[in-house]
């Protein structure tokens, strides 16, 4: 008899359709395949009261969702990887990476409106995204918002906030991209590294044939550049730090944001990808001496 596999997810409406997007590739790869999704609360979804950055960084989305692994309670879970703290668990590591769904930060406003209020805050759940909209618009007032997206969603509709910066993929991914009303380009605003890339991972050494079949190359060599050019920068998953590879071909694009010390500084390279650690280590350099943006 043929073993399940068990999908381990968080609750959230956005975060069950992105396991579900999985499960139906892992379906397409292994048609007799026998899935059960498993979803929990973890903590990072309990605690709303304060931002990620007071209780710990998004890594508590993780904790339940890694002990059920560890376990053997789950056999595989999947994460938007911007969540998954650029230092892996060895015995947990990430062993597939999905195609890439629309990286941009977006701005969101009440239904029915079509520019924002100026008299209510912006709501935005991070310091990365917050420190750049605030270059872009010095007097905007942004306000700290928590939980899934439709929640937030909730808070903004009923006038608690004029706009919200959210993630577009989440938005497409939960069917609600008639939403977004400005999508910012990686000129104005860099995404968090992995953004729209969900990450698939399990106990080391499991499954090893299946990840391969499930791990899309372009993402995944997106995946570690931005990784890699977070870590160099002291970033971590709640840290100010935006890094995006948007690929050409043979060639890429490494947008790059800090503003870990309170200065907001940019900067990108170009060149070829087998070239990526030297960019990747002269953006950090770059990005480090840099006095503004």
């Amino acid at each position: 008899m043929e073993e399940t596999i068990r999908i381990g997810s968080r609750a959230s409406r956005l975060a069950v359709i992105q396991s579900e997007l999985v499960m139906a590739e892992i379906r397409r790869i292994q048609p007799a395949a026998k899935l059960e999704l498993v979803t929990m609360k973890t903590t990072g979804d309990k605690i709303l009261n304060k931002t990620l950055d007071k209780i710990g960084g998004k890594g508590l989305f993780l904790k339940e969702l890694d002990a059920a692994l560890l376990e053997k309670q789950v056999d595989i879970c999947v994460h938007s990887l911007k969540d998954v703290p650029a230092q892996e668990n060895p015995l947990l590591p990430i062993g597939a990476y999905s195609g890439r769904e629309a990286p941009a930060d977006v701005l969101v406003l009440p239904k029915g409106q079509n520019r924002r209020d100026p008299a209510l805050p912006v709501g935005c759940a991070g310091a990365r995204r917050a420190m750049q909209f605030q270059k872009l618009f010095p007097d905007a007032v942004i306000k700290p918002v928590r939980g899934n997206v439709l929640t937030r969603l909730e808070k903004l509709d009923r006038g608690e906030y004029g706009a919200l910066l959210l993630a577009e993929a989440g938005l497409i991914r939960l069917g609600l991209a008639e939403r977004i009303s400005y999508r910012f380009s990686p000129n104005e605003m860099v995404p968090a590294a992995g953004q729209g890339i969900m990450a698939i991972q399990t106990r080391a050494g499991e499954y090893a044939g299946l990840l391969r079949q499930l791990n899309h190359e372009d993402a995944a060599f997106c995946a570690g550049t931005e990784r890699r050019l977070s870590g160099l920068l002291g970033g971590d998953c709640s840290a100010p730090v935006g890094c995006y590879a948007k690929l050409h071909g043979d060639d890429f694009t490494l947008y790059g944001f800090s503003g870990i010390d309170g200065t907001p500084r940019f900067d990108k390279v170009q060149g070829k990808r087998e070239d990526a650690e030297a960019l990747v280590q002269a953006l950090a350099a770059q990005l480090s001496k840099k006095v503004s943006i």
